[in-house]
């Protein structure tokens, strides 16, 4: 999930390509990309391995743009991007189960830290994920909260704010886990907030969902039912996000 849902210089490929991936159209952003050069067929890969995690779709395609990204690459920049989508990926599969590729997703992501040094632009995302393998694959919630405010901290310094987005939602994630109310509604207003004013459809009705669950009545219920129109207006993307979304049962009466 990298980029920052703008485009610097009104380019109209960016633009177009953005559109598309903000409404859940992965596929057809990325047929707009040629990867003839390092860059753009680093940018088709992320775009189709953010596919997958959002549709559970198109692990093949994945692979392919991937490994035609990792073959292009020749600078420590770009092979540590590419590493990064490697992880990212590895790590996709096996938090879906799809296949367990954690070992693939750790080796990946180390690789990346190793080429992509501190302070980089790059560096951001790359912690931001390294969070996301420490929380859901190792358990390990201090690691993720460390990794996650460095990410939000390189999202910060390299005005990232659909990367600001993510770092606000799961270090609220961490908050509300913590018994610290006040500032997981904070942080999941933020990553709204964000999400909303970088018209990001498809990470909206992800970002109501997690707000509602630090409200009460009758405004939870109110960012629930924003969240299942979204979701039924992409076409049930993200396809995680139905267990989220199934209204409780009613109460029985006497």
């Amino acid at each position: 999930m990298s980029g920052n849902g703008t485009t610097p210089g009104d380019d109209p490929l960016q633009t177009a390509v953005w559109r598309l991936r903000s409404r859940g159209c992965w596929a057809d952003a990325a047929a707009l990309l040629l990867p003839a050069t390092p860059a753009a067929a680093l940018q088709r890969a992320s775009l189709l391995v953010e596919r997958c995690l959002y549709t559970e779709e198109g692990w093949e395609e994945a692979e392919d743009a991937l490994r035609t990204a990792e073959a292009l690459a020749h600078s420590d920049d770009e092979r540590g991007a590419a590493a990064c989508e490697r992880g990212y990926l590895a790590y996709a599969a096996t938090l879906l189960a799809v296949r367990d590729r954690a070992d693939e997703a750790r080796a990946a992501l180390g690789r990346a830290a190793a080429l992509v040094p501190p302070g980089a632009p790059a560096r951001a995302l790359l912690d931001f994920r390294r969070g996301l393998l420490a929380e859901n694959l190792t358990r390990s919630p201090q690691a993720a909260r460390a990794a996650y405010r460095r990410a939000h901290a390189g999202a910060t310094a390299h005005a990232d704010p659909l990367l600001l987005s993510f770092t606000w939602r799961h270090l609220a994630g961490c908050a509300l886990r913590d018994g610290e109310l006040a500032e997981a509604r904070h942080g999941f207003a933020e990553s709204l907030r964000i999400r909303e004013e970088l018209g990001y459809l498809v990470g909206t009705a992800p970002a109501l969902v997690s707000l509602a669950d630090t409200e009460t009545e009758p405004e939870a219920s109110r960012l629930r039912e924003e969240a299942r129109r979204l979701y039924r207006l992409l076409g049930g993307v993200p396809t995680w996000l139905a267990r989220h979304l199934t209204p409780a049962p009613p109460a029985a009466t006497a």
